[in-house]
Order: C-alpha cells, then structure tokens, then sequence
C-alpha cells in the first residue's frame, strides 16, 4: 500500500536514437502512464505527480494511456492537474484500453482542454534550426473493438512525415511494436503492463506479455516499456515499483 500510494520515484535513462540530429541530442522526454485516476486515485495525489514531473524541465511530456477509469463528469477535479503538466516542446497524449471502457471520444476532447495534444494516429514535426524529430502517436491497439474511428493505424500516424527524420512513437501496448517497426520507427516508448503490479503477477508477467517492462529492442525499434505510474484496482504493489520516466534522446 506504501508504495502504490506514494509519489512515483523517478527512473532514469538514455537511448541512443541512429541519426538523431544535433540539435536534439540529449532531447528530455518524461513519460507518464496507467495513472488510472478513479475511485482511489483523486486530485492530491495528482498534484504531486505533477509537481514531480515539472520539477525535471523536460522538453517534452508523453502520457501513454490509462491515465483514468471513470466518466469525464465524475473525475473533472481530480484529473484538472493534468492541465499544469508543462514543457518546452508539449504535452501528448495517447489513448489506453480504459479510456475506452468508459468514454474514449470524450476524454480526448477534455484532455485537449487541458491543453494536452491528442495524438490520434497523427504525428508532429518538432524543429530546432534546420534540424528535425517526429513525435507520434496511434490509439490503443484495440480501440477499434470498443470506438469506430478509433482503430489503431500506425501507418496512418506516420503518413506524410519527412524522410530521413527519427521517429519517437507513442503507443499504450508494447506489442505495438510488432506493427510499428515495420515503418522504420527509431523509438517506441509504452505502458500498460505495470510489470505486473503486485505478486505472483509480477514474476508472472513475462510468461504473458513479451516485453513486460524495461528496455528491448524489436528489429531496429527501441521499445521503452514503463512499469507505470500509478497503479489498478487495489492500492497495492509488490515486486513492481511504479515510476515517473525520465528519458534522455541521445545520438548513436
């Protein structure tokens, strides 16, 4: 219960992206995901992830799904600290499964009122000077089953972006990236295991999820998967700590 309910630790690391031009090398990305706001997780806690997080400065906040499990009207106040989350190049947004087990559509209209980008299989093209990286985003990999409109689509997120730019792509389940490397994508980064959460799951993970948490890397993307953020169903965690992601773009 203590460490499902306390601030997330910070986890830090690097990846090293081949052709990541100069003006991003060391491009601060902080991750959030499964924070699962809802009947135990309210504002107060909220608050102080996001302080935590707009203490590290990043040039860029990716939120990778499950941030809630409730209707918009019910959780107005509780999820209203999403709105102070703050970096240089943006705040992005994806969609998780539990987005969808209640009002997928109309939590992506308030997160855009929170000032949060939604990156519906789209992406953007951030510059530096003549320099360039693509940030982009595909709903969960089963959002088609629950929301017309909503399939996930890689190949939509990505069309139309420049040749020869990296590509950081924001996708809630890692198996995405079975579908995501087939495009050249440098960097997936993903949530929804949280490594089991709690014991036996945790030791279990790996029997059922192929990259349950941690760094891999799946025929020439690098896959980042969180352990999470906050946690699902009962305040509990054991043998898997939740964490707020600090990642640092570096060049090959």
């Amino acid at each position: 219960y203590v460490v499902a309910r306390r601030t997330p630790p910070v986890r830090e690391l690097e990846i090293k992206v081949r052709g990541l031009p100069p003006a991003f090398d060391g491009f601060h990305v902080v991750q959030i995901t499964d924070v699962h706001v809802g009947p135990t997780i309210r504002k107060g806690w909220l608050d102080a992830v996001v302080d935590a997080v707009n203490e590290l400065k990043p040039d860029l906040i990716a939120a990778t799904g499950d941030l809630v499990d409730g209707k918009v009207r019910d959780f107005i106040p509780d999820v209203s600290p999403f709105s102070r989350l703050a970096a240089s190049e943006g705040v992005f947004y994806v969609t998780g499964n539990h987005e969808y087990y209640w009002e997928g559509d109309a939590w992506c209209a308030h997160f855009e009122s929170l000032g949060m980008q939604v990156l519906n299989n789209r992406h953007v093209v951030l510059e530096r000077g003549s320099d360039r990286l693509v940030v982009a985003g595909i709903t969960d990999r089963n959002a088609g089953q629950r929301l017309r409109g909503h399939a996930c689509d890689p190949a939509q997120a990505l069309a139309g972006r420049p040749d020869g730019v990296p590509t950081l792509m924001l996708a809630h389940r890692p198996r995405s990236v079975f579908e995501v490397c087939e495009y050249g994508v440098e960097v997936q980064i993903s949530g929804h295991t949280h490594g089991g959460q709690y014991f036996p799951f945790s030791a279990m993970i790996g029997l059922f999820q192929p990259f349950a948490h941690g760094l891999h890397e799946h025929r020439g993307t690098q896959l980042y998967v969180s352990r999470g953020t906050g946690y699902w169903g009962p305040p509990m965690r054991a043998g898997s700590t939740s964490e707020i992601t600090s990642i640092k773009l570096v060049r090959a």
